[in-house]
Parts: C-alpha cells; structure tokens; sequence
C-alpha cells in the first residue's frame, strides 16, 4: 500500500469513525488542551468528559497512551524526561508512536509540540511510514493518505492554530520528501537497487530539480584516476560510479560539497563477511541516500550557494577482477593505498569524492556522511551519528543541528598526529585499515579520509558517520536528510529552514595544521 504524508498547519474538520486520529505530545502541553481545541477531530463520537478522563489517566513511564473512541481515536503522550544529549523533540519516540498506534487508512497525526520542537517532530512522522514494501498480502486499500496537523505550544503555554505558513509546510512536504526517499533507497535490496537503479533515481531528482547529472563510471574511473571508486567496484556486474548534482545560483560566494559513501551492497570483497554479518549490507548506501534526499530538499528550499552532491557509488562485490589485500591503488588525490583489509572500503571511494570536490570543485566546506565503521555504533550508539571535524564551530553546529532535527550527534576526537600512524605502511603511502582496532576506530577511518584531503586543508572539513542510526530494527530511518537540512539551513531562502539552523556563527577560512 502506497501511503501519502499531508502536513497541513491547522485541524481539519473529521469524524474519527471514518478518518482516526492520533494526537500525541508531551503530557504538559497535551493537558493545556481543552476539549474545544480538539471537538473538531474527535467529535461526535468523543465527549469532553472522555477527553479529560483520558489526559487524567495518561502516566507516560517512559510513553503512554489512551485509546479514546476503539482504536480509531488515541492520544498518546511522549517522554517526561529529556537529557541533554537528547532532542527536545522526542523523536524517536514520535516515530514509535506513530509507527504502533496508526490504522494503515486515511487518518491524521496531531502533533502537538514548542515551535522548537515542530520541526523534528514533522521528520520523525515522516520516518514512520517507509516507502519500500514487495508484500503481497491481498485485501484493503491500494493507497492512503496521513494527514499530519500542528498545534503549536508557545513559551506562555499558549496555544497557537496556524502558526505556519503556506511555504514553510511546502519545505516540510519537501524535507520528508527527501527522509522517505533516501529510507527507500536504504530499505531497497541490491537486486533492485544495484549502481544503474540508484543512478535512475538520481536522474528523477535531477529532472524534478532541471539539472543535469555529470556520470563518470566503469573504466572512465580508472583512465581519470578514481582508483579508490573503481578498486572497489570492478568487480561487480553494474560498474562503478562517480555522480554529481550541482546546484549553482546567481550571486553564490561559497561552494559546498556534500559527498556521500554509496556502496549498494557489501560483501566484503575478498575479506568476505560472515554469514551474520553480511545480511543488512544493502544499507551500506545510506550516506549517499542522505545527501541525495537532503540535496532534494535544500535545493526546493532555495538554496543560495553552489552546492554539489558528489555520489560515490559501488558494490563491493567478490570475483576475479576483486581487489585483493596486497594490491596497491593509487587515489584520485595522487597518494598510495595498500589494501590490507576489502572491507575497508568505504574509506576509499569517499576520498576520491573529497578530493574531487577540492580540486575540481572548488568547495569552501566538504562534508562527507557514511555508514563507515561497525565501531561507530559502540562509540556513539544506535541513535547518535559520530561527527568528526577540523573546526570546533562546525562540532558544535552539528552537535546542535542533531538536537534541532533529531537526527542526533555526538563528537569524537579529531587528533590525526596521534591516530594516524595506525595506518602506517612500509611500502606505500598508507594501508586502508588501521593496526590497532582498538584504538579510535571511528575517528582513525575518518582521518583515512582527511589524509587524502589534506591535513592542511584550508576550509572546513566535516565527516558524519552514521552506520548505526541509519536504521532502527529491519527499517530504514531516512537519517541524514533532516540533519543535513538543519545544519545549512541559514544558506537557504526558506523561512523554516533558516528557523530551524543552529546559530553559531561560521568562521573565516584558516589553515589546519598537524
């Protein structure tokens, strides 16, 4: 069944017999509600006495809910507590919500949230309802629509109706647009999803947003010096890729590139995984779904600088064209790789897109975002991506951007004179993995990355790693989009973007040294 997101700013008249509602938000602001504010969704077969009966039986420990007509009608209040490390938002928590309590019919989610929060919110519904489905069960509707609808909670506990305007529910619409589409991407198997069918999708972006794709692939890579890209995909049937949207206004004055790790499925090439480990492998894309979803979004939001999604695309696939530990690649940055681990490979082709958007695109600010190391999920867990930077002020606007959008960050250390030397190697200018596994993980992959950059890069360099958040149970999450469009939402035109950015300002160029 095909399901339709509808965001609309204020509460439409319906009858929940024949369109269920859930509302849902904290239980302090639920409780500002009367039974007037909501008659317009619950009536007539909710009473204001069933209403305030159930907000008096709501414990949330740490949810909770309370059905109020069947199970057509249920108001559902989110987490008291909220730490520091958190979002304000609850969004994890919205999406579980959602995700238990909805009908799978026309119906409509009533969020009820701080204007600070409205944002986050909006993306974690969207997060709960994935695009991908190849069941066959027969019975039931072909497709529905979920009506998403806000009550908006100001500082003085007022409570506001229409508090967005007509654009700001269009970037929305456009913002989940892009978490469902990079979540679709994600949940799609290699069978479906392999280089060419991630390249159509990107041609349906590029056509909605009347850009040309550029497409260097298969041995165009090799002849051009792309080795990490091509090491790592020649051995699959659908050759490898390098793609880039470009999005360049009049009277831009930065560049900026965001490079996504696009590896549609990974087997570990010749240091093949086992047989537990490989099952989940076609999410090994997620980085480069991310930035395409979120190019999507920031472009539709006006986006007022260059901007370049640089994709990197490739299955890392066993044959006899296979990469073999012991071989020796030379990278789009002219530096030497000897290959001491095949499943190391995300490093590789991310640094050929790093480097690309240096030297041939000029970028001012490169961000590069992957599912990159197995560590990444015992360093920072399942809920927060790790944020590896040159610049303290773009850790702390990435950290801050997390908690806007919900999809959370947490920092790791950025130290390359003490982890480097991990990947020592006595016979080229590096090895891909590092000596010590037990030695900053997370941060050392990242630093394989900045290597080929640069050290002394003079812009800013910003690596999210997101190998566990990419995900939550067998389902993509989509995350990355909203992060993505929070963090650089002040380059935009849209009013809610540039509401929802982090505010710490950006610093000039400098050098950064070892």
């Amino acid at each position: 069944m095909v399901i339709k997101i509808s965001f609309n700013a204020t509460l439409l008249k319906t009858d929940p017999h024949e369109h269920p509602v859930l509302i849902i938000g904290q239980l302090q602001h639920l409780q500002l509600l009367s039974y007037e504010d909501v008659r317009v969704k619950l009536e007539p077969r909710v009473t204001a006495d069933t209403w305030a009966n159930a907000l008096a039986c709501l414990h949330p420990s740490p949810t909770d809910t309370c059905p109020l007509y069947l199970d057509l009608a249920t108001v559902a209040a989110l987490p008291t507590k909220c730490s520091r490390h958190n979002t304000s938002s609850r969004a994890h928590s919205v999406t579980k919500l959602v995700s238990g309590n909805v009908t799978g019919v026309n119906e409509t989610v009533v969020l009820v949230c701080e204007k600070r929060d409205l944002f986050a919110s909006a993306c974690a519904v969207a997060r709960a309802f994935p695009l991908f489905s190849r069941k066959n069960r027969r019975g039931g509707a072909e497709s529905s629509t979920v009506n998403v609808e806000f009550i908006v909670v100001d500082s003085g506990d007022r409570i506001i109706f229409n508090s967005l305007l007509p654009s700001e529910i269009a970037c929305i619409e456009n913002v989940a647009r892009g978490i469902r589409l990079a979540a679709k991407i994600v949940d799609t198997p290699c069978n479906e999803m392999n280089v060419t069918h991630f390249l159509e999708e990107v041609n349906i972006v590029a056509g909605e947003l009347g850009i040309t794709p550029l497409i260097v692939r298969g041995e165009e890579l090799n002849s051009r010096g792309f080795g990490g890209i091509y090491g790592v995909g020649k051995a699959a049937t659908a050759p490898p890729a390098l793609c880039v949207l470009s999005h360049q206004p009049v009277g831009a004055t930065k560049t900026i590139a965001w490079v996504g790790k696009g590896i549609v499925f990974d087997t570990g090439g010749l240091s093949i995984k086992g047989k537990t480990a490989m099952p989940g492998m076609k999410r090994d894309c997620g980085g480069a779904a991310a930035i395409l979803g979120a190019f999507y979004a920031a472009v539709r939001g006006g986006f007022t600088e260059n901007l370049h999604a640089v994709l990197c695309l490739a299955e890392n696939s066993v044959g006899p064209n296979a990469t073999r530990p012991d071989d020796i690649h030379q990278l789009y940055s002219g530096l030497t790789v000897e290959i001491n681990n095949t499943d190391a490979e995300g490093r590789l082709v991310l640094s050929d897109g790093v480097v690309y958007a240096k030297k041939d695109l000029k970028a001012d600010v490169i961000l590069d975002m992957a599912t990159l190391t197995g560590a990444q999920g015992i360093a920072t867990g399942k809920y927060h991506g790790a944020i590896l930077t040159n610049s303290d002020v773009w850790e702390q606007k990435g950290i801050d951007a997390g908690r806007i959008s919900g999809d959370l960050l947490s920092p790791v250390p950025y130290c390359p004179e003490l982890h480097f030397s991990e990947f020592s190697s006595s016979v080229a200018d590096m090895k891909n993995s590092v000596a010590d596994r037990n030695n900053a993980q997370v941060s050392c992959a990242g630093l394989f990355i900045a290597a080929h950059l640069g050290f002394d890069y003079a812009g800013s360099w910003i690596h999210i790693d997101m190998a566990s958040p990419v995900h939550s149970g067998e389902r993509a999450t989509g995350y990355g989009v909203a992060l993505l469009c929070s963090l650089f939402g002040n380059y935009t035109t849209c009013s809610l973007l540039q509401q929802f950015a982090p505010s710490v300002a950006e610093p000039p160029l400098k050098k950064v040294c070892l």
